[in-house]
């Protein structure tokens, strides 16, 4: 039971660090950016493809996974969203444009993700970390999990706590509520944005390094499964809210762990479904979301 309590909050952890910063930047600054998860599995595959020439430890692989998630997003907000934010009449179709220009945008990392590695699994058996395993008499923990565990709480914490005490954070929060008026009020939405979406890819980076660790090996399609997923946890607790990215996480990671422990594992992918169409039909704005009020 322990050993399942565990794994759940290290699979939960890995959705949270991958949610976190898909829902900071979809609760703020109004993108939700479908090349998310090409963002998370294309980091891990540089890694990858370095770990090959040169044997790194893996700070030097967290690193390097953050720069590369932080820039491709960077990237795409720049040469991508902004135009089509500038260009589209209203902020509805610059919504739907954006989801749109997301999907287009995720099938490039992953079509050479694909003809790289020919579809077949990638890890980082040319680094230097090596798993290690403690046994605590009732329960089983790897130093991977200790990581995990500490990266996405911590980053969680500190997020909510910039969010809420620092002025960038505030300003970043005033434009979720009106954009228009925080740029009155003298607001830079624009680096806001850019710094918003960096550390949206640096937390996909992330999140794609640590599961290839955790899991030995990741597939280019991970990233799709893994966007799902992070879907699911914001929906169920709430588009912008920390707090409740943090339970929706946890919570879906636990439905899927005492799922796949009692049954032969085939529902458990129908899972984040179940959560997203039951949360829209109970409570539409997730367990800790606001209620959106819109100007007429």
């Amino acid at each position: 039971m322990a050993q399942d309590v565990l794994n759940a909050l290290t699979l939960g952890s890995l959705y949270l660090l991958f949610a976190l910063g898909m829902s900071l930047a979809w609760g703020t600054i109004g993108i939700l950016n479908f090349a998310h998860g090409s963002i998370f599995m294309f980091a891990a595959f540089t890694a990858h493809l370095v770990s090959e020439e040169v044997a790194l430890p893996m700070p030097a692989m967290i690193g390097l996974g953050v720069l590369i998630g932080a820039a491709m997003s960077v990237l795409i907000q720049v040469l991508a969203f902004e135009p089509i934010q500038r260009r589209a009449r209203d902020h509805r179709k610059a919504e739907l444009q954006i989801i749109v220009g997301g999907i287009g945008i995720a099938i490039i990392p992953l079509a050479i993700a694909q003809r790289i590695t020919k579809s077949v699994p990638f890890g980082y058996s040319g680094g230097t970390f090596r798993v290690t395993t403690y046994d605590l008499g009732f329960v089983r923990v790897s130093n991977i999990q200790l990581v995990i565990l500490v990266a996405a709480l911590g980053l969680a914490g500190l997020i909510g706590w910039w969010l809420r005490a620092a002025r960038p954070g505030l300003a970043l929060r005033a434009i979720g509520v009106d954009s228009e008026v925080a740029t009155m009020m003298g607001v830079d939405r624009r680096r806001l944005a850019l710094l918003t979406m960096a550390v949206a890819g640096a937390l996909a980076g992330l999140a794609g390094v640590l599961l290839t660790y955790y899991l030995g090996s990741i597939a280019p399609e991970s990233g799709d499964a893994f966007l799902l997923k992070a879907f699911a946890a914001i929906i169920l607790g709430g588009v912008g809210s920390i707090a409740g990215v943090v339970v929706g996480a946890m919570v879906l990671a636990g439905v899927e762990t005492v799922v796949l422990v009692n049954t032969d594992g085939s529902w458990t992918p129908a899972i984040a479904f179940a959560l997203i169409f039951l949360m829209l039909l109970v409570r539409p704005n997730g367990l800790f979301g606001r209620q959106e009020v819109r100007r007429t």
